[in-house]
């Protein structure tokens, strides 16, 4: 029995200064190296959702365009556009001021071998003559101001 309780003093043997935990020193370099180490999988974090708002804005803006055009190009002819285009706005729920368009119409050279002309304005005349060949340019700006998008769709009863 004695040789037990011998071996058993040997190893209740005093606790060393390694044996007690770790220091306050040690515990706030390993604060320090955690922070350090998080702040790029942060900023990385931030990134992505920055960008998946963008490129999700940039879709909507993308989607008023093509919805724009393709009222414009299905409607009938006229001199004014711009009821296809605040019912695009409105389908997203933006304001109309979202969508704005610019008009020209064509005038042929008296010569087909000769390039024509290109005016300002929807029609020549505030009724639209048979013939006429129009470009509606349409500008969607995203409602936080950030995209623009522009195309254009000509318009023709030829």
């Amino acid at each position: 029995m004695r040789v037990e309780r011998e071996h058993e003093q040997e190893s209740a043997a005093p606790a060393t200064s390694r044996d007690r935990g770790y220091s306050l020193v040690e515990v706030l370099v390993a604060i320090v190296l955690m922070g350090i180490a998080m702040i790029p999988i942060m900023l990385a974090g931030i990134t992505s959702v920055r960008a998946s708002s963008q490129t999700r804005m940039a879709a909507r803006v993308e989607s008023v365009l093509a919805d724009a055009a393709d009222r414009i190009n299905r409607g009938g002819e006229g001199c004014d556009y711009s009821v296809y285009m605040i019912s695009a706005a409105r389908k997203e729920k933006w304001e109309i001021s979202t969508v704005t368009a610019t008009y020209q119409w064509y005038e042929p050279a008296s010569s087909p071998t000769l390039p024509g002309t290109w005016h300002d304005g929807a029609c020549p005349g505030s009724i639209r003559p048979d013939g006429l060949v129009q470009k509606v340019t349409i500008t969607v700006t995203s409602p936080n101001g950030s995209i623009h998008r522009t195309t254009e769709v000509v318009k023709s009863d030829v």
